[in-house]
């Protein structure tokens, strides 16, 4: 009779486990594929004017009250925040809290939140509903509460590990990106949100994304710590046919940097989130692209068969590389794409878009895959997105790669001595890691190099840097069509042996 009661009992905790969070991203696909099956209802905003027509200074008046956090109450190291809508952040998001028995909505209140200066009606806002939300975790302090992550607009997310601060952006999904048709921008419409228990080290959000050619349902597992880290489970399903699919997308901004200076005096040396494109392709080959502000649109595609990653890196971590104490451009995080699976055959795509300030997001970079499914048809994606600062850890240990590339006016040494421009353009490259770092300083490294047709080769020089135990490459050219881009590709050789990764840069058009 014991037995009996015993097994009775295991079944029903069997039950009883299997039921707790029953809520899952089946259930958002589920969603996903209805409105997959219908046309696409564009959102309508419930925003005032006052609130629509707003300048950036009012909208930053509108903060959270820290003391009414979701969550705030209860025995979880994680806690919620919302933004206010306001601007172009006129369409409210449905944000839902998922418990073990129950999924309930997060309902707005105009009591969340600190107005400021900025005049309202306040029964014009008793019913509006939130622009998105915050993630807060203790990462720098255990008695303090940090904001790791935020959520706002289209399908953007950022975030940051321990002593980092905000810089690049993720990417639900990118719809036609430089495609002269125009870019279709699928938007986050609802989430849900598991609360955390106790002792949770990481949280559990779901996103239903929706646009007038895409759905799509999300699964994100957020891991806080010295890097943050984010699992990504997701199922696009078309609605109809895209001119180019953007999967695991990432968002920068590059001004200026040593491989293309500042066209005006400035005292930084840099100004970016991001200085390049890194990626492991399938073969094992790694790829650096240094990021550039062309005057033109660029863009630039990289064929490969299941990649092994691939990111926008702020490879620079010295303060005096970029000297700006207000925005700490050497604090913000790379983001590095790590594929689960095979994703088959595709390329990585970099966009270069022209700015002429900070403040636009000029660089794109995704995974588009060579063969789409049927509309209707879902397409499964899943990988670990990595928010870091220790880029070196992201290579193999028996590799090389670059820390900087520079630019310059060419020029040669006459017979006294002093240096004289020629009109070509060079380009100096440092090459650190392991792979070098281990040979002898008179170790015979040189360098293969192909460039395109559009410039004459001049100089190609390999020499040992004592400082940074590994080697510099200087490359001077001369173009012949300044209206027209230079591709070059760089890599260091010890005999038949590949030391590094292969530099593959562009000198953008002039004009």
């Amino acid at each position: 009779m014991t037995k009996v009661r015993l097994l009775s009992a295991a079944v029903l905790m069997t039950l009883f486990t299997s039921s707790a969070w029953a809520f899952s991203i089946d259930d958002v696909a589920k969603q996903a594929k209805a409105l997959a099956d219908k046309g696409y209802e564009a959102p309508k905003s419930n925003l005032p004017s006052q609130f629509r027509d707003m300048k950036f200074a009012d909208y930053q008046q509108i903060q959270f009250n820290h003391d009414k956090a979701y969550w705030n109450n209860l025995n979880t190291p994680f806690k919620l925040e919302f933004y206010h809508q306001g601007m172009y952040f006129d369409t409210p998001v449905k944000i839902n809290e998922v418990t073990a028995n129950s999924v309930k909505e997060i309902k707005y209140s105009p009591d969340y939140f600190n107005f400021g200066n900025v005049k309202h009606d306040a029964d014009t806002v008793k019913n509006l509903g939130f622009a998105g939300f915050k993630v807060l975790y203790p990462i720098n302090k255990a008695d303090k509460d940090d904001e790791i992550m935020s959520v706002l607009g289209a399908s953007y997310f950022r975030l940051i590990g321990k002593g980092q601060v905000y810089g690049l952006s993720a990417r639900g999904l990118a719809i036609d990106t430089a495609l002269s048709s125009g870019e279709e921008f699928p938007r986050f419409r609802e989430f849900w949100i598991e609360r955390p228990n106790p002792d949770e080290k990481h949280l559990v959000i779901y996103a239903l994304l929706d646009s007038p050619r895409a759905t799509g349902a999300y699964r994100l597992d957020v891991f806080p710590g010295k890097e943050a880290t984010v699992d990504i489970q997701a199922k696009v399903f078309l609605r109809d046919k895209v001119g180019k699919l953007g999967l695991a997308p990432l968002t920068s901004m590059f001004l200026f940097g040593p491989n293309q200076p500042s066209p005006v005096m400035n005292y930084r040396p840099s100004l970016h989130d991001s200085d390049g494109l890194s990626i492991h392709a399938g073969n094992g080959e790694w790829i650096w692209r240094p990021l550039n502000n062309p005057k033109h649109l660029s863009v630039s595609q990289f064929s490969m068969e299941n990649p092994k990653g691939f990111g926008l890196l702020q490879r620079g971590r010295n303060f005096s590389e970029y000297e700006d104490l207000d925005d700490r451009y050497d604090l913000r995080p790379s983001a590095w794409v790590e594929p689960k699976g095979d994703w088959g055959k595709g390329k990585v795509e970099l966009v270069e878009i022209p700015t002429a300030d900070e403040t636009n997001d000029n660089i794109v970079a995704f995974w588009t895959p060579d063969q789409l499914p049927a509309a209707g048809t879902p397409i499964d994606i899943n990988y670990r997105l990595h928010f870091t600062r220790d880029e070196d850890k992201l290579h193999s240990p028996d590799s090389s790669w670059v820390s900087q590339t520079m630019r310059s006016a060419g020029d040669v040494k006459q017979s006294n001595l002093v240096r004289e421009q020629d009109g070509s353009v060079a380009y100096v490259v440092d090459f650190v890691g392991p792979a070098l770092k281990s040979l002898k300083p008179d170790t015979p490294v040189a360098s293969q190099v192909s460039m395109g047709d559009n410039a004459d080769l001049l100089e190609n020089n390999v020499r040992y840097n004592p400082v940074t135990k590994g080697w510099r490459l200087t490359l001077r050219m001369k173009v012949k069509d300044p209206k027209k881009p230079v591709e070059m590709r760089a890599a260091l050789v010890n005999g038949d042996k590949t030391l590094s990764e292969t530099w593959s840069n562009q000198l953008p058009a002039n004009e």
